[in-house]
Parts: C-alpha cells; structure tokens; sequence
C-alpha cells in the first residue's frame, strides 16, 4: 500500500539531527520559552520576511489570537465582519466565529480553488473590517487587487498560511504579504512538528506585542494580567525540531513541485481533472496534489484496491456543518460541488511510478 503520508519516513531522513537536537534540549532542563523557541522564532521571522513572530501552540490558535489581538486593540469589535472563502478548513472560520466575529462566505475560483478574488468587493459592507486569505493546497492567493481593497475600504489583511509555508507570489512569501498570518506546523504539513505547533508573524510591533501576551496568559509581567488571555505556547522540543527541518524546507517544497509536475505531465485518465499549474513555480508548494472527478467514490475506491491511498479535502464544507447550524440554507454551489468532487492524490517518490501507471 503506499501511504497518502508516511510521517515516520519524511522525519527520519533528520533523524540524526532531530535527535542531537532533542537530547539538548532533554538535558537543558528548559521545555518552555526557552532558546529553541526564541531560535525558531528568529529563523522564521528572517525565512518569511516578516519583522515579528510569536510562536504558539497550534495553527487554530494562531488565527484566534490575530483576531483576539485586533478586537482588545480595537481594530475590530463584536460583530464585524470578515471576508473569507468558503471552500476551507474549519479552522479557518472557528477563528472567526470564537471571536464573535461574521464570516462572509466568497466562493472558490473554479481552477485554483483558493477565494475568487474578482467576488470579494460584491460581498464588502459597512461592517466588513478584515479580508482572511488562505494560501489553500499550498497556492499563493494575492493580486493588486486586495492591495486596492484593502487600502480602498481600510480593511486588515489576514492570512492563513497553515499549508502553504516557502510559497510566494513576486518574490514575496506567503505569511508576509499581508497584515497579519497564522501558521500551523502539525506534523502532515510541509513544515511539520513531532505534534500540535503553530506561530503567528506580522509587520505591527504592537499587533505582535498584544499577541505574545494574550498567548501567555494575557501577561507581560508575571502574575500581572492585562487581559483575559489563554495559554499558548510552543515547547522547547517541537521549536528544536522545526528549527532543523526548516533548513530543509525549500528542498522538500521543491521536490512536491517535481512529483505535482510529473502527475501533471503523465495522467491521462478522463475522469480526472487534474490541478491548474501557475506560471510561477513559486506560488505553489503543492501541501495537497488535488483532482477532481465526477466519480470520486467509484475513482477512490479504484485507487484502493490498486494500493494506493488517498484522503478528501474536505467532503463537508464549513457551512454545512453541524457546528453551524444557522447557516444551512446558504447557498454555495461551486463550494458544495468541489466537496463532492475533490480527491487529494499522495505526494511521495515511492507511490510516483505507480499511481500513474494506474491512472
């Protein structure tokens, strides 16, 4: 069978770094806040461009403190509204929602899958105070025209850059191209941790500032509490594992852009559509190799018993969800059919020849 991610093997290729690395810091007697944290957060800040970075602990709370920053800054208030694309991972919405914040669904562009931007200004109102981005699949998604938005309506431009760490559009990384950008480092992402990690980074000192102490308790000082914060930290031993394959990441990213352009260049099969490849390899890292296909259940059922392995991302659309019960009768067309559709395709050496020899 080959596996849609094979975590042991992607880690072991570090292993002997991962390891000196973890007995450093098993023996420093430092787990929390110590100088592997305060490393990766440098590393990151200098990797992606950005002046700031506050490492957390998981990529969902990276969002939610974005937004609980502005809210206790003032930026925004109870009952804003935020523009985000439908077609996305929960999380990206919880973060808005947790905030008492409105979600404004834009479909999907129908080729890249990311938030159709030529939709957005239709959806904009008075109460519309933030623009959240995600980069989805690993796709950079920016143009003149959210610059134009963002400075025509005074809006914030947030990212979601949990899968799509080491793209760029210009030169100029994802999680640096707007105000504000959450990261997740869970393990099955192109930066992965040994478990739950995440980080924020951002161009506004006092942005950075509230972020770091709402995570810490909504403390600067000890026992002195500004706001009513919440723990979120990021461990001495999953910064000392990113520290080391962050060296690595932009020889990972490159090898998903090869084994995406030889899926590309070799499948043939009707049923499937495959990607849209941008002119620019840097704007994609391909966190997720995703078709569609009519017939996505007969397609994956295929691939099966034919031993390969692959996962949907995501069968059910955030407004459709239980969790959301209120918003049931929206209607989403394109979002709902790429549920229905998409099929994410593993993207490592050993399943390469196979899976499109299948196909």
């Amino acid at each position: 069978m080959i596996k849609f991610l094979d975590l042991k093997d992607i880690n072991l290729a570090y292993q002997e770094e991962i390891e000196e690395k973890l007995l450093t810091v098993f023996r420093s007697g430092q787990y929390l806040l110590g100088t592997e944290t305060k490393a990766f957060e440098k590393n990151l800040s200098y990797y992606i461009g950005a002046p700031y970075c506050i490492a957390v602990a998981n990529g969902y709370d990276a969002l939610r403190l974005i937004f609980r920053a502005y809210l206790q800054l003032g930026v925004l208030k109870v009952g804003d509204e935020v523009i985000v694309p439908a077609h996305t991972f929960i999380a990206s919405i919880l973060a808005i929602t947790e905030n008492n914040l409105v979600p404004i669904f834009v479909e999907p562009d129908a080729e890249t899958f990311n938030i159709a931007i030529d939709q957005i200004e239709a959806k904009i109102t008075d109460k519309t105070k933030a623009i959240l981005l995600v980069h989805l699949y690993g796709r950079a998604v920016f143009s003149d025209t959210i610059t134009a938005l963002k400075n025509k309506y005074s809006l914030q431009i947030i990212e979601d850059n949990a899968q799509a760490i080491g793209a760029a559009i210009g030169g100029k990384k994802t999680g640096n191209l707007g105000d504000a950008s959450g990261f997740s480092f869970y393990p099955g992402k192109n930066l992965g941790a040994l478990g739950d990690a995440g980080a924020v980074c951002c161009q506004d000192e006092t942005l950075a500032t509230t972020i770091r102490t709402l995570a810490n308790y909504g403390s600067k000082e000890k026992y002195i509490h500004d706001y009513k914060g919440l723990n979120s930290r990021m461990d001495e031993l999953q910064a000392a594992v990113l520290n080391v394959k962050l060296r690595y990441l932009d020889a990972a990213n490159e090898q998903r852009r090869k084994i995406a352009s030889a899926y590309c260049r070799e499948i043939k099969n009707s049923d499937v559509l495959l990607p849209t490849v941008p002119q620019n390899a840097e704007e994609h890292v391909w966190h997720l190799f995703v078709v569609r296909s009519k017939t996505r259940t007969v397609l994956q059922q295929f691939l099966k018993e034919n031993g390969i392995e692959t996962l949907i991302h995501y069968p059910i659309p955030p407004h459709r969800q239980n969790a959301y019960p209120e918003w049931q009768q929206l209607e989403l067309p394109l979002t709902e059919l790429l549920a229905h559709e998409v099929l994410s395709l593993p993207l490592s050496l050993p399943g390469l020849d196979q899976l499109v020899k299948v196909l």
